[in-house]
């Protein structure tokens, strides 16, 4: 069994930030973008701010949270 396959694509997931990986705090599909508001399905994540604790849908917006 997938660990994906119980959770509905409406539930959105609670994640702790580290270096180089998450952890989820709350199972879910996706997580929301800090700076575009777009959902992140969580096999999709690849950017995401350690100090802020936030994810970023992808560079740009990464880029765009780090110069404010």
């Amino acid at each position: 069994m997938n660990p994906f396959d119980s959770i509905s694509s409406e539930d959105e997931a609670v994640i702790e930030y580290d270096d180089g990986d998450f952890h989820v705090v709350k199972p879910g599909a996706y997580v929301i973008c800090a700076v575009t508001g777009a959902r992140i399905p969580l096999r999709a994540l690849k950017y995401w701010s350690v100090d802020r604790q936030e994810p970023y849908a992808d560079a740009s917006a990464a880029l765009k949270a780090i110069r404010g």
